[in-house]
């Protein structure tokens, strides 16, 4: 996230380290991952963030996201709509902006899926699409993500068969983003 600050302001890791005074070393670290932002002192935080003029909050926020497995959060989405009802579903998830969260974040496969998820109950419900993702909906996946029983049963049986009929039965709206997915209503 912070080379994104860099790019808006376009300044260079020299000049942020001579307009921070925080060590050039240090900043290579931070950039390349090898130390995390988290824990970096507070005076280090501090500087960063007065040096793009946002608060450390927001510095620090995208640092503070905790990734769970695509399976797992396939199954959260799932249950959501479940739990809230096709309508509630698409107010909730359009007002949260979450599809735009992920994808800053660079979490493709869940802004992806969410999308394809409003788009799907979309167009069943005759709901016009929202016009404020229109730039992502040009967008996929560059590998096809598969369920991992499709995975599972194509690795036992040394056979793309399994992938192929999955291929086939896809929703639509995720097949779009490379995204294998045909049932998103039966869940337990």
């Amino acid at each position: 996230m912070l080379t994104d600050y860099m790019q808006q302001r376009n300044i260079t890791k020299y000049r942020l380290a001579k307009n921070t005074g925080i060590p050039y070393t240090t900043l290579t670290d931070i950039l390349s991952g090898k130390t995390d932002l988290r824990k970096c002192n507070v005076e280090t935080v501090y500087k960063l963030a007065k040096e793009f003029q946002i608060t450390i909050e927001t510095l620090i926020s995208p640092y503070l996201e905790t990734r769970c497995n695509f399976e797992l959060y396939k199954s959260n989405v799932c249950h959501r709509l479940k739990r809230l009802g096709d309508t509630n579903f698409l107010i909730n998830t359009l007002e949260s902006n979450e599809i735009r969260k992920y994808y800053n974040l660079k979490w493709y496969p869940e802004c992806f899926y969410l999308l394809a998820m409003v788009d799907y109950i979309s167009r069943i419900n005759n709901v016009p699409l929202c016009d404020e993702y229109s730039d992502l909906r040009s967008q996929y996946l560059s590998e096809k993500i598969y369920p991992s029983s499709i995975i599972a049963i194509s690795n036992v049986s040394d056979s793309n068969l399994a992938k192929e009929k999955a291929e086939k039965n896809s929703i639509p709206e995720f097949l779009k983003f490379n995204i294998i997915e045909s049932e998103v209503r039966n869940v337990i």
